[in-house]
């Protein structure tokens, strides 16, 4: 009882903006997400400002770059600034190596206008491992899209494959202000954020140049804006970096904490660290619906068809499925309840990306989070939290349920999920192989 009043606490002491509901909307697909940003990129007259894991050397990520680029040359006075990780533009897919990385494709593409736009690489960490930019959010004037999603041919449906996501939009000044002023302090300083236009040279050194006191000024970090509560519907930015004083991951916390009547939560890897397992199994003892749409395997970013050529990197959604197994059996009493419900997303051979948290239809929490040890430990992340009194966006947010759940089916019993005994002989050798030399709980933490 003490630890729900304090989480109250927590959440009533977030700084809050007004929202006004007629200008929030959700974009129901890749293909309208595709659409929107390069409507947005054609439509802005004063700043255009994206924060994005990586913008991909490949056709969709082509578009979006060149969309930029001509944004640049019509509208001189017009600022473009791209945030990306540092060591993901720095190298080339996985399985790829030697092959020509984002920072080689932005300086093809830049060759061929006058008028630069700022591409700004950010290493959070000295080794992507260890962590990568994980903020989100495009800001076009005074319209904020925020989703998990990236810039690449499956994000943005452009070969008949979609990676689904969340896509919010809203007009929102103060919101798009403090998240272009704390970006641009963060990554403002090029000794720490090269710019990857730079000279070659210059930027390989970035991370060299990393200091501890910019790590420990980016994990203290905050978006800075006026707390207005007027509304019922209101929101607040959050940010996260690390374990400690952690404010997203602490919201994530005290929202599981104050649920009195259901939880939804979307997550495309189901990993949960012990902090969150046990938030759950809190949920569910004290009565609260929990349901959890979670990608299935075959809908992983990783995930290898049979008869592909198979890399060790292909074993994760296998991992993860063993995660949700163990999860589902030990729950098993609270499906039969009725209290668990946990869905498995899965649509031909489309991949599952979604990410986010709503309590009691109330509390609402979009975000590029995924709710794993990564997550909450190593990658910088963001995200923002709504409350809705008065539920004016239910409707529109029960038919984003609807779009999404549409491809999902539930399990009812813990046997619905494929055993390691089901797994090809290649991924059921490599899972016990990490096994046998304790390396499972490292992969564990680390993805």
């Amino acid at each position: 009882m003490l630890q729900t009043l304090l989480n109250r606490r927590r959440l009533a002491k977030l700084p809050k903006t007004d929202l006004v509901a007629e200008t929030v909307s959700v974009l129901w697909s890749a293909a309208d997400y595709k659409s929107t940003v390069l409507d947005l990129i054609q439509r802005a007259q004063h700043r255009i400002v994206i924060t994005a894991l990586y913008l991909q050397a490949d056709e969709a990520g082509e578009q979006i770059l060149r969309a930029l680029f001509a944004a640049k040359q019509q509208k001189p006075d017009l600022q473009v600034t791209v945030y990306v990780d540092y060591h993901r533009a720095r190298r080339g897919l996985i399985g790829q190596e030697g092959a020509r990385t984002n920072n080689d494709f932005y300086r093809e593409i830049a060759k061929d206008y006058d008028l630069p736009i700022q591409i700004i690489g950010v290493p959070v960490k000295k080794r992507e491992l260890f962590g990568v930019l994980h903020l989100k959010g495009f800001v076009f004037d005074q319209t904020l899209l925020y989703s998990g999603a990236s810039l690449n041919n499956v994000y943005l449906a452009e070969q008949n494959r979609y990676r689904a996501d969340r896509y919010l939009v809203l007009q929102n000044q103060v919101m798009t202000d403090a998240i272009v002023q704390a970006h641009q302090q963060l990554f403002g300083d090029e000794e720490q954020t090269p710019e990857l236009l730079d000279d070659e040279d210059y930027v390989s050194q970035a991370v060299k140049r990393q200091s501890r006191l910019w790590l420990k000024h980016a994990k203290a970090a905050r978006y800075q804006y006026a707390d207005s509560t007027d509304s019922a519907l209101r929101a607040s930015l959050l940010m996260g970096l690390g374990r400690r004083n952690n404010e997203l991951n602490s919201t994530v916390l005290a929202l599981l904490s104050v649920a009195q009547h259901d939880v939804l939560i979307y997550t495309p890897y189901f990993n949960p660290p012990v902090a969150l397992a046990r938030a759950l199994r809190k949920c569910l003892k004290r009565g609260v619906v929990v349901t959890i749409v979670v990608g299935d395997k075959t809908a992983n970013d990783f995930y290898i068809p049979p008869g592909q050529r198979f890399s060790k990197i292909g074993g994760l959604p296998y991992l993860y499925e063993t995660i949700l197994r163990k999860f589902v059996r030990a729950n098993q009493k609270f499906i039969d309840a009725g209290l668990l419900h946990v869905k498995l997303w899965k649509h031909e051979d489309n991949s599952y990306h979604l990410k986010g948290l709503s309590v009691d239809g109330v509390k609402h929490l979009f975000t590029g989070h995924n709710m794993n040890p990564r997550a909450f430990a190593l990658d910088f992340e963001n995200g923002i939290y709504v409350e809705d009194e008065l539920q004016q966006l239910k409707t529109l947010l029960e038919q984003e349920k609807q779009v999404i759940t549409a491809h999902a089916s539930e399990i009812v019993h813990y046997s619905d999920i494929d055993t390691v005994r089901d797994y090809p002989e290649v991924v059921q050798k490599l899972l016990g192989q990490l096994r046998r030399i304790g390396a499972d709980l490292v992969v564990k933490r680390l993805i």
